[in-house]
């Protein structure tokens, strides 16, 4: 069994895509075309991000090599202060979108976005392709009592069923899986 990494090295779409001097949505369409899967991708409040070795890995290996440009993966190291390189999803700990933190404090999405708005130092494990996310850990012993503190008579004690679909890896509510969009969106309400 891997040792457990604190953070791991992750990217989204958007810093895929940097990568390899792409747009988002050019590093979309790689899934499309079946190019790019989610085998190296933990899903965060219904979105993908991929193992940051994953990734760096991707375009050597592909038909036509690309490599990584190196002051990306630098950037990326950087804006993940504490961050690990790691060549598992397993080794992943759970982690914490505004979709999950929804359902773990038993709140709306936008009552959840407007605390997180409200705080002025907030800690943020992962700013990603836009995104905003935590490890369960800084959730549970951070935001959660921040919350508390400037919220009137709400005691935002986690929901215990949640934190443990989410640190068994059982966890399948809200954000859990990548919902289709757009034509696929489209064709799955048809059926």
């Amino acid at each position: 069994m891997t040792e457990k990494v604190e953070k791991p090295l992750l990217v989204g779409l958007q810093e895929f895509g940097a990568l390899y001097g792409v747009k988002p949505a050019q590093a979309s369409q790689w899934i499309t075309r079946g190019a790019l899967d989610y085998e190296y991708a933990v899903i965060v409040s219904g979105a993908p991000y991929w193992l940051l070795s994953f990734a760096v890995e991707f375009g050597p290996k592909r038909p036509r090599p690309k490599e990584p440009n190196e002051h990306v993966v630098d950037e990326i190291k950087a804006s993940q202060p504490g961050g690990a390189l790691v060549s598992s999803i397993a080794d992943v700990p759970p982690l914490v979108g505004f979709q999950e933190g929804a359902a773990l404090w038993d709140v709306s999405q936008q009552t959840l976005a407007e605390r997180v708005r409200s705080l002025k130092e907030l800690p943020v494990d992962y700013d990603l392709s836009g995104s905003k996310f935590w490890l369960l850990d800084t959730a549970l012993e951070q935001l959660g009592p921040a919350f508390k503190a400037i919220s009137r008579g709400r005691d935002w004690a986690a929901d215990r069923e949640v934190v443990a679909a989410l640190r068994e890896r059982r966890y399948d509510g809200p954000g859990s899986v990548i919902l289709p969009r757009g034509p696929a969106a489209r064709e799955a309400s048809k059926a």
